[in-house]
């Protein structure tokens, strides 16, 4: 195509619609036929008088997407009128804005001859470039439409002639292929498009799932690290207890020490009075020994002093002998309250340092549960945003 541009082609080829032959001839009577739109409205008006030649006025009005503003262009095609008989055809091509008309009008025209409308058409050079875009399948198509309007019964003859020529229906054939091809292209074109919209919903499906599987997980950690807490506070405060029930034990070991020592103290001391007791007592022995030596006259009553003194010393040996007794017992509750002292200062040891583990673990649990919060927050926050964007959606 050397004189028509390719901003030209792609309108003409986007323009038109698909217009067969039945359907041409169908609404050959009508004032309008929709077909697709292009970015220019045209108006293609047809006036003839007497036997005068008809021909076809194209004015060409630029839409405001184009770039050559409201500028308009007048171009004259000798085209065949049907019959002879008045006649008004329009078609409206409407897409957004943008619409095509053509008016045709004939008051009883000299039909011309379809050779020298073909040479006339021929002559035209922008259906001389348009008829170049035929492909060898547009062209069967309409060898076989031709062989079609020879018969007379054919739909789209009027009294036996066809109202549009071979040229005509060509073009309508090569834009009919061009406009299934762009509704191909732009049919896969969507369902691709769809399919990349639902593999996107699928996959922020997924990614939602995960993060409330996500979000599940965090709640369940951050229950049983607060029931850990819980059990820890509990833990701690039953230590507590046995800690304060601990000291008052000691207390009362103490004061029982204290006690115990008093009546160790107390026994030495009867003890060394017996002792003393007992030394005067052997003292006395003595000089009595002395005066029996001396008398022997003093004998039987050295020897009643001697039961009496006997007497005492049982009762002071048996005295002595609690007396050793208590000792013995007393030193063993002192051992004992030593040993019970000394167990009770191992389990306050033990429990203070049990508090202070159980103090590290709550300072480590109270640490988990900062963590643990962070988490949940950035979880509440990405689903918060994951939200958002699907809200966009």
């Amino acid at each position: 195509m050397d004189s028509i541009s390719s901003d030209t082609s792609a309108e003409l080829c986007n323009g038109f619609s698909v217009i067969n032959s039945d359907n041409v001839n169908n609404n050959v009577g009508e004032n309008a036929v929709n077909v697709s739109p292009i970015g220019r409205e045209q108006i293609l008006e047809r006036s003839g008088h007497g036997n005068q030649e008809n021909w076809l006025n194209i004015r060409t009005r630029q839409a405001p997407s184009d770039t050559h503003g409201g500028d308009e262009e007048l171009t004259n095609v000798p085209v065949i009128s049907a019959d002879s008989e008045n006649n008004n055809e329009v078609e409206e091509i409407n897409h957004g804005g943008d619409s095509r008309t053509i008016e045709s009008e004939g008051n009883g025209g000299e039909q011309l001859e379809a050779t020298d409308v073909e040479k006339t058409l021929e002559n035209d050079k922008e259906i001389e470039e348009l008829s170049k875009l035929r492909c060898q399948s547009v062209a069967t198509e309409v060898v076989a439409a031709r062989y079609k309007r020879r018969c007379s019964d054919y739909p789209g003859l009027a009294f036996g002639r066809s109202i549009f020529s071979s040229n005509t229906m060509m073009k309508f054939s090569v834009i009919k292929n061009e406009l299934h091809n762009i509704m191909n292209v732009q049919l896969r074109r969507a369902e691709g498009e769809v399919a990349a919209l639902n593999r996107r919903i699928q996959l922020l499906e997924e990614d939602l799932e995960r993060s409330e599987e996500r979000l599940n997980t965090a709640t369940t950690k951050l229950a049983e690290a607060s029931q850990a807490a819980d059990e820890s506070e509990r833990m701690r405060k039953v230590l507590e207890n046995r800690s304060l029930s601990d000291e008052e034990r000691m207390d009362a070991l103490e004061n029982q020490l204290k006690e115990a020592r008093f009546l160790a103290e107390e026994a030495d001391r009867k003890y060394d009075e017996v002792a003393r007791k007992l030394a005067m007592v052997e003292a006395d022995l003595e000089r009595a020994e002395e005066r029996a030596e001396t008398g022997e006259n003093k004998i039987v009553e050295l020897e009643e002093e001697l039961r009496v003194v006997g007497n005492n010393l049982k009762s002071l040996e048996v005295s002595e002998e609690k007396a050793s007794q208590r000792e013995d017992t007393y030193e063993e509750q002192l051992r004992d309250l030593t040993s019970r002292t000394t167990e009770a200062e191992a389990r306050a040891e033990f429990a203070e340092r049990s508090v202070q583990k159980l103090q590290k673990e709550v300072d480590r649990l109270e640490d988990e549960l900062v963590v643990q919060k962070e988490r949940y927050k950035s979880v509440t926050d990405e689903l918060d945003q994951t939200f958002t964007e699907m809200s966009g959606y």
